[in-house]
């Protein structure tokens, strides 16, 4: 700008006193016109802002934050079977004793045994080393359901008590509780005992005295189920006595008395076939 301003008071100072000198205000003019444009790029690339390049980001990997997961394979189970009844066929009640006739049951007393009724109980008591058994007098089934409380009061290790079933005299088949725990089943004909299930032990045992189990007893055919308290406790199968009546028994193994008394008896109606063996 100064040197436009320069040239144009230049110009002003030039009087043309003479025709030759108008030539050189041409002259002039270019050279303003020249000074304008350089002093235009000047100012143009003083101010231009020069580019820098940039270097193009990569591609950032898409995150899968739920990915899907495999479809299990549906597995096919088997339905249990259900549990089968192991008292199947009960029906009415044939006889409710609550203990109140001494004379349904045989009755004894001695100074070594007793077996008494009293109270709507029936009382078996012995001595060391003696085995005493009560038999109901009017009583002749073969197919049935029996169930009888029984409560120890004084009974220790190997002493027992429990059930007789289909008794001929001196013949039945007898299911008996120890005072250790355990039960077992046994064959005896005329005294003569023959074992036909191991002692096994049971938690529906009273160990010892004072207690109390109910003993049920399922016959039919020559298949006998024990229960203790409603439960399952082992089955035996025997031919020989097909009939007889029911009857309980202590005995004391030990140098100690036993006394146990039988009380509420319940005897139910079964009808029920056993299946036929597959030979």
């Amino acid at each position: 700008m100064r040197v436009m301003f320069s040239l144009f008071m230049g110009l002003r100072r030039l009087r043309p006193s003479k025709p030759g000198n108008l030539s050189l205000l041409p002259i002039l003019l270019l050279g303003m016109t020249l000074l304008t444009s350089c002093t235009a790029m000047d100012e143009w690339l003083a101010t231009s802002t020069p580019m820098i390049p940039t270097e193009t980001a990569l591609p950032t990997p898409t995150i899968v934050w739920f990915p899907p997961s495999a479809t299990p394979t549906l597995q096919t189970l088997s339905t249990k079977a259900p549990t089968p009844e192991l008292r199947p066929g009960l029906g009415e009640e044939i006889i409710t004793d609550d203990f109140s006739d001494p004379f349904l049951w045989e009755t004894a007393a001695s100074d070594e045994a007793s077996a008494k009724v009293q109270d709507n109980r029936l009382t078996l008591a012995v001595q060391s080393q003696i085995y005493m058994t009560s038999l109901r007098t009017d009583l002749l089934i073969d197919d049935y359901y029996a169930e009888i409380t029984a409560q120890p009061s004084l009974c220790r290790s190997e002493d027992s008590y429990g059930l007789l079933v289909r008794a001929n005299g001196g013949s039945y088949y007898r299911f008996a509780l120890s005072c250790n725990g355990t039960v077992r089943a046994e064959r005896v004909t005329n005294s003569i005992r023959l074992a036909l299930q191991a002692p096994l032990p049971s938690g529906d045992v009273p160990p010892g005295a004072p207690g109390s189990v109910r003993i049920g007893i399922w016959a039919v055919g020559r298949e006998m189920r024990l229960f203790l308290n409603g439960r399952f406790q082992f089955s035996i199968s025997e031919p020989t006595f097909p009939i007889g009546t029911l009857g309980v028994f202590v005995r004391s193994a030990g140098e100690t008395p036993v006394i146990v008394s039988f009380s509420d008896l319940k005897i139910q109606q079964v009808n029920y076939i056993l299946p036929t063996a597959t030979p």
